[in-house]
């Protein structure tokens, strides 16, 4: 069979409606890993649904138990078809975040799929099962055209703790560092740039939530006797605030921000426009970074956000200065910024500009990851997928938002490549969660493309693919920038 066979088995399982079925079985699980209660049901999703599934595809699996005490177990499954063949490592995550059931809209439930139109309802619909279901039907079409082969090796790895910051992943991936490597991955999570543009990212921007803290005195005093003789703390830390970014969004901190978007960042980002769809906010075209364009502002650059600020008490304000004030600070950045040192920059930053008084404590922090885009995977990448649309693909050198890909970077050492099949408007995380059936259909076409141009090699009628082309994986070490 040929490459347009396997897109075709890919659409008839769509079509028949095995596609939804699946899907219906997954979302029933209530795998909400936010919930103390949820072990049992988080163990099921591994040992019931997928275990069974890959196991009759070929597959060898193991449920590991999680390193980090109270976390979800991880699924660890692996199909070897030949020593000279290219390895390919999967990812996705069983677990979803708590289904919120009384807040979706009547008629619709978190536990059940419910089709309206192009939108398929459910929790994890888009995040993640939706996606992983996606991938492994697309698997199963590629294994149906080409006789019960892929042409490549596959692992591939589970979680089931995604959604209370993946714990015990990093140190699973280093215990298994060997069982798990591979010349890539390949995996889907987040959202594409649009619903209607095929997208590919290469990483994601870190992340490091952080708290700034003023304690003047025990006890507030009424703002009458004591207004302008005593320091008000509310004033004092959005003054301190003002001193690292300005009121356009522009980070004042010279540590903090990046080094220069590299050229490839630059040429890639340079047809992408961000927003502009439906039922998203309109872009503050003037705030950010001066000189860059919007795109480069989300993707190549870092940001400062306030996200929570108090000073007193804002239900209920009074007559009196507060004694204290905080804020809950973030920091979303790309490769290259010096994250690690971000306590004794701010503090040094603050000191300086005097505000000794404001203390600050960095609460947790995650890695920025980015594949540079001339990488041959890229290229080869991009070609299968354009391909199987008739159109170029969005490619992002990173996703604005944080994934755990630095343990697909960092510690397995492996160029990352992300194919999404959610969308910006698929309400991930709150009621209403849903999937596009459009999205859903096309994403199993370019999967099947994908993995079937991963068991091209030389001699095989689909030569023109050039999968026989790309790196293979030597001794481990960094890929991305």
């Amino acid at each position: 069979m040929t490459r347009d066979n396997a897109i075709q088995i890919a659409e008839r399982y769509f079509a028949s409606g095995a596609f939804l079925d699946d899907l219906q079985r997954r979302v029933a699980y209530r795998t909400e890993s936010q919930e103390a209660d949820s072990a049992a049901r988080l163990v099921a999703y591994l040992t019931e649904e997928l275990t069974p599934t890959l196991t009759a595809w070929g597959f060898r699996c193991r449920v590991v138990e999680n390193p980090a005490a109270g976390a979800g177990p991880f699924l660890v499954a692996h199909r070897h078809e030949g020593d000279d063949l290219p390895t390919v490592l999967s990812y996705g995550h069983g677990d979803v975040v708590r289904g919120y059931d009384a807040q979706w809209r009547d008629g619709l439930s978190p536990w059940r799929v419910t089709v309206d139109g192009d939108r398929w309802y459910g929790r994890g619909t888009a995040d993640n099962k939706g996606q992983h279901s996606i991938n492994l039907a697309a698997l199963k079409a590629v294994l149906d055209a080409r006789d019960g082969k892929l042409g490549f090796n596959l692992k591939l790895l589970f979680e089931t703790g995604e959604e209370v910051g993946s714990p015990g992943l990093s140190t699973i991936c280093e215990q298994l560092r060997d069982q798990l490597a591979a010349d890539v991955l390949i995996a889907s999570d987040g959202p594409r740039l649009a619903a209607d543009r095929p997208t590919m990212f290469l990483g994601s921007r870190g992340v490091i939530n952080f708290r700034l803290d003023v304690k003047l005195r025990d006890g507030a005093h009424h703002s009458g006797n004591w207004g302008g003789l005593l320091r008000n703390p509310g004033i004092v830390l959005a003054n301190a605030i003002a001193t690292m970014v300005d009121a356009n969004g522009k980070i004042l901190i010279e540590g903090l921000r990046p080094p220069p978007i590299p050229d490839s960042v630059i040429r890639a980002l340079a047809d992408i426009t961000v927003g502009g769809n439906p039922g998203e906010p309109e872009v503050d075209v003037d705030y950010g970074e001066p000189g860059l364009t919007p795109a480069e502002r989300v993707f190549g650059w870092n940001n400062i956000e306030v996200l929570a600020f108090r000073a007193g008490n804002p239900d209920k304000p009074v007559n009196a200065i507060p004694a204290t004030a905080f804020a809950h600070m973030q920091i979303r950045f790309v490769v290259g910024t010096d994250w690690r040192n971000l306590q004794q920059i701010v503090r040094d930053h603050l000191d300086a500009h005097g505000f000794p008084m404001v203390d600050v404590e960095v609460e947790r922090g995650m890695p920025a990851t980015r594949v540079d885009p001339d990488n041959a995977w890229v290229k080869w990448a991009l070609r299968s997928l354009t391909q199987t649309t008739g159109t170029q693909p969005v490619l992002l050198p990173n996703l604005g938002g944080t994934l755990p890909n630095d343990v697909f970077a960092d510690v397995l050492g492996m160029p990352t490549l992300w194919v999404p099949h959610s969308y910006p408007g698929c309400s991930q995380h709150a009621p209403d969660e849903h999937l596009l059936g459009s999205v859903a259909s096309e994403g199993l076409r370019i999967m099947a493309g994908l993995f079937w141009d991963l068991g091209t090699r030389k001699g095989d009628a689909a030569d023109s693919n050039p999968a026989h082309h790309l790196p293979r994986k030597t001794t481990g070490g960094h890929r991305h920038e």
